[in-house]
């Protein structure tokens, strides 16, 4: 029988969240974060695919996820890998570099997605530590600070101001991104949303995964998915959240809930509101 397990944690009034886990069987369906995601791999190797390439990461490595990074993630062997996971929202990682380099620092933008060094897998152990115990508020933000902080060296910083994301696409793609967002409860067809981009629904299909690394499909699934995770961390029940969000219902948001999140929207609830106290 697998062995699989999670455990989530929110931080109160912040957009900081951690993960510990450990996978045999599961698998990350492709996706991706609106915030920065940083893990180091405690034991095992995890696997997956990232900007065009394949990746593993195994013990003792870190992994750092830009924004908006599309991924999935895989165990590279039966045995399967453990991880800690620390996501940090983008304006707060942008505030942290501020107060740690006087403002003269942009958000960092990350060219690989697996680093290696025992200092800078420590420092996001002691974040994700921290978080995960219960640390004061002032010791969190030392820990902050300190992962951040290390994080930035490994990375390339933009410009101060600039987004820490890819270049925004131009064109059909960017039609059909922005529609989406406007409308993302909105059951539109291949061929309207093709029509709209002006473009054939094969040119828009290539374009789009291009630019963002997800079909239109699938970009609008994760719009919802985040819509339905916001409204459960505000306490709405798990089946209200569903319908809101365009699922078709509970069950519906949670097989594809697990899949991005490996964490039930149940699970999810819990954290949230142990993060409220």
């Amino acid at each position: 029988m697998a062995a699989d397990w999670s455990r989530y944690w929110r931080a109160p009034g912040l957009p900081l969240k951690a993960m510990h886990a450990h996978f045999e069987t599961t698998v990350y369906h492709r996706h991706s974060h609106e915030s920065y995601s940083f893990g180091v791999t405690e034991d095992g190797a995890q696997s997956f695919r990232c900007r065009g390439g394949g990746h593993t990461s195994a013990s003792g490595m870190v992994m750092a996820f830009n924004p908006d990074d599309p991924h999935d993630g895989y165990p590279a062997d039966d045995y399967g890998f453990t991880y800690r996971m620390v996501h940090i929202g983008t304006e707060l990682v942008g505030r942290v570099l501020a107060d740690l380099t006087g403002g003269k620092a942009g958000l960092p933008l990350f060219a690989e997605p697996v680093h290696t060094g025992p200092v800078l897998a420590a420092r996001i152990r002691a974040l994700h530590r921290g978080l995960a115990g219960g640390a004061s508020a002032l010791r969190r933000d030392e820990l902050l600070a300190a992962a951040v902080g290390a994080m930035a060296r490994r990375a390339a910083v933009t410009a101060a101001g600039a987004p820490a994301g890819p270049a925004p696409a131009t064109g059909p793609a960017r039609r059909a991104r922005e529609l989406l967002q406007a409308e993302p409860l909105t059951d539109i067809s291949g061929p309207q949303l093709a029509a709209a981009a002006g473009c054939s629904r094969f040119a828009l299909h290539r374009s789009f995964v291009a630019a963002y690394g997800l079909t239109p499909a699938g970009y609008q699934r994760q719009i919802r998915l985040r819509m339905a995770r916001r409204l459960i961390a505000d306490g709405s029940p798990i089946s209200d959240a569903a319908a809101a969000a365009g699922f078709a219902d509970q069950s519906h948001l949670t097989r594809w809930f697990v899949r991005h999140y490996a964490i039930t929207p149940g699970a999810y609830r819990r954290a949230a509101c142990a993060g409220r106290g």
